[in-house]
């Protein structure tokens, strides 16, 4: 028996009563991205109940079961969303430096990798790239910057500073922000290119803070049972829980890969991130490269399909918003889709609106008959035929 996780980065579903708090009314990254771009063509996400999940027009008869998460961990961000789908819900939020960091703290970063650095803004990475690229190539100095997530940002040439390079930089990084400035993730922003047409690599790498609780991933793997990772899963968890990583660079290569880890993986979970959603279309305000993305998933989904088994489950959602037709280029404070299909399923079966997104890894536990008694509360006996197994 397999879980497969997938997690379309950044596809809320619509703003949270809270977002107001976050400068985020209003927000709703696939209901706004679907009405920008009225050509998309997502068949199989509507078959699944997509369209349930929105409230969009006159919704077809769902293949699958459908409803959406409330994310009540306090922040938008990837590390904090990730997290709560496998059960550890923070109290209080991942620190933000919407100021930059404090003098003190990029003191000892320059003084530990012995240069000075470029920036220690909050801003968006494309942008910053382009106004200190020139003089980050002339000097030598690395670029530090952040956003409205808890994150703490290094970008390099990577003829100036190559990536191994950038890679160490940021572990040291990683070592000095602890405490109360323990960021969710250090992000290593490698790019290339000259100044008026720089552009950022594949070579993206986070460093995570780790899980302050355990997690589903440990207690699957402890379990006995595979935990596969892949795409940027296993650098939000710091390795942890985790039997087997597969490294990709965009959508397509995570895609190839996740069909890979299905003809290969044994019973357990299989955790997916598709990541150009966020990091290539929500940042940079491309609704439409965002319906076209959405459109190759969707072309994706049957091949999907095809590697599933009889007694595998499929859960589809996200870990925050991103929308790209919202103010700004920040991550959004959004409902996540939830989306389950398999043989087990009720089709058609309305989920409504889960108390937290701790509910999709406490379904994860329950279908894998792993024990689990942390935050987050198993919708399988709603969605599950009665004679499915022991459910």
């Amino acid at each position: 028996m397999r879980v497969v996780v997938v997690v379309l980065d950044s596809a809320g579903v619509g703003a949270l009563p809270d977002a107001k708090h976050y400068g985020d009314e209003g927000a709703n990254t696939l209901a706004h991205v679907i009405e920008r771009c009225h050509d998309i063509r997502i068949p199989n996400l509507i078959s699944l109940g997509l369209l349930h999940v929105l409230g969009m027009g006159e919704a077809n008869a769902a293949c699958a079961a459908y409803g959406r998460m409330a994310m009540v961990s306090p922040g938008k961000d990837t590390t904090t969303g990730h997290w709560e789908l496998m059960g550890v819900i923070l109290h209080e939020p991942l620190p933000v430096y919407p100021q930059g960091f404090p003098s003190d703290v990029i003191r000892e970063f320059e003084r530990a990798i012995g240069r000075r650095v470029l920036g220690n803004v909050a801003a968006s990475g494309t942008v910053i790239i382009e106004e200190l690229g020139k003089e980050h190539m002339r000097t030598g100095y690395p670029i530090v910057y952040t956003s409205a997530d808890s994150v703490f940002q290094v970008a390099a040439h990577e003829d100036i500073i190559p990536p191994e390079e950038l890679y160490r930089i940021c572990r040291i990084a990683r070592d000095l922000l602890s405490g109360p400035h323990m960021v969710g993730r250090v992000i290593a922003r490698p790019f290339t290119g000259q100044p008026g047409a720089f552009r950022r690599t594949a070579r993206r790498k986070d460093f995570s803070a780790a899980p302050p609780a355990r997690t589903v991933l440990d207690a699957v793997f402890e379990h006995g049972l595979s935990v596969t990772a892949v795409g940027k899963i296993s650098d939000i968890f710091q390795g942890r829980g985790i039997t087997r990583s597969l490294e990709t660079k965009d959508n397509a290569d995570v895609m190839n890969a996740t069909l890979k880890a299905l003809a290969s993986s044994g019973d357990g979970l299989v955790f997916v991130n598709l990541v150009d959603f966020d990091m290539v279309y929500g940042h940079r305000n491309d609704a439409i490269g965002y319906a076209r993305a959405l459109e190759e998933v969707d072309c994706w989904l049957p091949r999907l399909f095809e590697h599933l088994g009889q007694d595998d489950l499929l859960l589809i959602t996200a870990d925050h918003g991103c929308d790209p037709t919202h103010p700004g280029t920040d991550h959004t404070r959004e409902y996540v889709p939830l989306l389950a299909a398999g043989a087990c399923v009720i089709p058609g079966t309305d989920m409504g609106t889960r108390e937290s997104g701790a509910d999709l890894g406490a379904s994860v536990c329950h279908y894998l008959g792993v024990p689990w008694e942390a935050p987050g509360r198993s919708f399988l006996y709603t969605i599950c035929k009665k004679e499915w197994g022991e459910l």
